[in-house]
């Protein structure tokens, strides 16, 4: 027999518990919280099922209550009350809190954007050093800058670099989105760029150095190609577009290069 079986059991055979003016006089002696619930569980039983009179539980009902409250000493009231109580208190994790938490502001990292390398300047025209400090204030990347514009990224990079040239519309808009006056571009951003200065052959950037690394291992295998498809000639760097795309898939992140030029024949003179 357990040790709160025995209590159980000491207390209904108990004398002193055949009479209901003694009843209160055991509570105090619960030594423990199983204990004190089966008591008050068969306290507020009736009929009951075990040999204490009913009589006294419909006439001495607050008494016992009362009777077990003071029970609760210091020892026993924090195993039975304290359990409980730090239950009800505990905050539920309604469905209102979850969309707290997911509907909180949180605020976005700046993103990685290009910056210009200062060993770069004195090989670029004044203009570059302008674009490239108000594109930093602003932290926009190339594909912002070039949604505004309407033109592909690749081609306002080249803008940036001085490679290519700006059209009044061009100015307007990088004014506008830049909050550079639009004397100072059109100042800096008129003329003809003085295109491929800036690159030295073979390169030492390693990811430049890769597309020349490209050329260098399958340049004669995309000539082969070319002259087969298209006949003798060559592809356009004037009339040419170019884009940077990002795929991705379960084998990682993929950079997708498109080039795409006019092909001109040679003139059969």
């Amino acid at each position: 027999m357990s040790a709160c079986s025995r209590r159980h059991h000491w207390c209904w055979n108990n004398p002193e518990l055949q009479h209901g003016a003694a009843m209160t006089s055991w509570l105090p002696l619960c030594r423990g919280p199983n204990h004190l619930r089966w008591l008050l569980k068969y306290a507020h039983s009736t009929p009951h099922p075990l040999p204490l009179p009913s009589s006294f539980l419909r006439n001495q009902h607050k008494s016992i209550m009362a009777a077990a409250s003071s029970a609760l000493s210091a020892r026993i009231l924090p195993r039975v009350v304290a359990p409980v109580a730090s239950r009800l208190a505990r905050p539920a994790f309604s469905s209102s809190i979850r969309q707290f938490h997911q509907s909180s502001n949180m605020t976005a990292p700046s993103q990685s954007i290009a910056t210009l390398d200062s060993s770069l300047v004195s090989r670029l025209p004044e203009s570059s050093p302008t674009l490239f400090e108000a594109k930093k204030a602003k932290n926009l990347s190339f594909e912002a800058i070039a949604n505004k514009l309407g033109r592909e990224e690749v081609a306002v990079a080249a803008l940036f670099y001085g490679q290519a040239r700006a059209s009044p519309e061009d100015i307007k808009k990088l004014s506008e989105l830049l909050e550079i006056p639009a004397d100072t571009l059109e100042t800096q951003l008129s003329g003809f760029p003085d295109r491929g200065r800036i690159l030295d052959m073979p390169p030492k950037d390693p990811l430049i150095y890769r597309l020349y690394e490209i050329v260098q291992n399958y340049g004669y295998a995309y000539k082969a190609v070319l002259n087969e498809k298209f006949g003798d000639g060559i592809m356009s760097a004037i009339s040419f577009s170019t884009k940077v795309e990002k795929e991705t898939d379960d084998k990682g992140e993929w950079a997708k290069i498109t080039l795409r030029g006019k092909w001109l024949p040679y003139s059969r003179f």
